[in-house]
């Protein structure tokens, strides 16, 4: 059964044939999500078992790999993963700064390969509670606003559209965290005054 867990080394193999897809796809440019920027920093270097046990270690650092994205924010980094087969990767930034609001609390891809099987939604479910664990309610899960698939997925999970947002071609939701509950903090406001 598909469970989120800390970055690990034995799903190696099945890591490397994801950023193939991904690669496939056209990632890896400087623009591009989380795993496409690790994609471009690592690039073929991640075959060899030694670089990629470094690459693990400092993804479960709670501030990430600092020499791939310059997180100015603890950010805790899990994978999605069936066995020993990587299905995808979430990222829960504990705190926001200015630049972080554009991407939010919470950001995840599913490999290409296994798009289309609920594991977004499921993934995204099982991470709202450790983000309340972390201080983080409601969280800011936002996505381009002509992602459909994303948009469904957060809705699915309770994510609710912040109207105040801006022109920017970014939809913002607040999703509750912490079952039952909503701490009633309000987000900042992005866009136009």
């Amino acid at each position: 059964m598909p469970q989120l867990i800390a970055p690990d080394v034995r799903v190696h193999s099945s890591f490397l044939a994801a950023m193939d897809e991904a690669r496939a796809e056209g990632h890896g440019g400087p623009d591009d999500s989380t795993a496409g920027l690790s994609l471009r920093a690592y690039g073929d270097t991640w075959q060899d078992p030694a670089v990629f046990a470094e690459y693990v270690a400092r993804l479960r650092l709670t501030h990430g790999p600092r020499s791939i994205l310059d997180y100015d924010v603890p950010c805790t980094t899990l994978w999605y993963v069936d066995g020993d087969t990587y299905l995808g990767r979430l990222a829960i930034r504990h705190t926001l700064t200015e630049a972080w609001l554009r991407d939010g609390h919470i950001g995840y891809d599913v490999r290409p390969g296994a798009r289309r099987r609920g594991h977004a939604t499921a993934m995204l479910r099982a991470a709202l509670p450790l983000a309340a664990r972390l201080g983080v309610d409601p969280a800011l899960i936002t996505c381009d606003t002509g992602n459909t698939a994303s948009r469904r997925v957060i809705e699915a999970c309770g994510g609710v559209r912040d109207d105040a947002a801006g022109d920017d071609g970014v939809l913002r939701y607040r999703a509750p965290t912490a079952h039952g509950s909503h701490t009633g903090r309000t987000l900042p406001t992005v866009g136009k005054e």
